[in-house]
């Protein structure tokens, strides 16, 4: 079995959606106005954002985008720098070299990458809500 789609609310649509497709590669596929739009990824899931007024994510609710290397999570992590996001520098949390970062839309993002050999429930892990 697998994930095949996940609904986001979020506070602007098209500048989430314009966010994701520029540092995260994601494409849209249909959209409804500013409404709505679906995109997808190259494993082909499908991430649907739907506006709304009040987002009420728990703490420690994020999505994760993996990347292939520790200079890929270094390259994007001071892209997002050089654009004016606040974001902090990677560390090693439970078994990934990784970012976290809030979004447009309220959302929190991950960039992440698997370190070899090191085992993911060692070592600390992210202190939500103090972001």
């Amino acid at each position: 079995m697998k994930i095949n789609h996940l609904n986001l609310t979020v506070t602007d649509v098209i500048e989430v959606r314009d966010f994701l497709e520029k540092y995260f590669g994601l494409k849209s596929y249909t959209t409804a106005g500013k409404a709505f739009v679906g995109m997808v990824d190259d494993d082909g899931f499908l991430l649907n954002l739907m506006i709304g007024k009040e987002i009420n994510y728990p703490d420690s609710f994020h999505v994760g985008f993996p990347q292939q290397s520790k200079q890929e999570v270094d390259d994007l992590n001071q892209r997002l720098k050089d654009d004016g996001y606040q974001v902090e520098t990677p560390t090693v949390m439970h078994g990934s070299y990784t970012f976290y970062l809030k979004a447009p839309g309220d959302i929190t993002l991950e960039a992440y990458c698997q370190l070899e050999g090191v085992d993911p429930s060692k070592g600390p892990f992210p202190n939500f809500g103090k972001m």
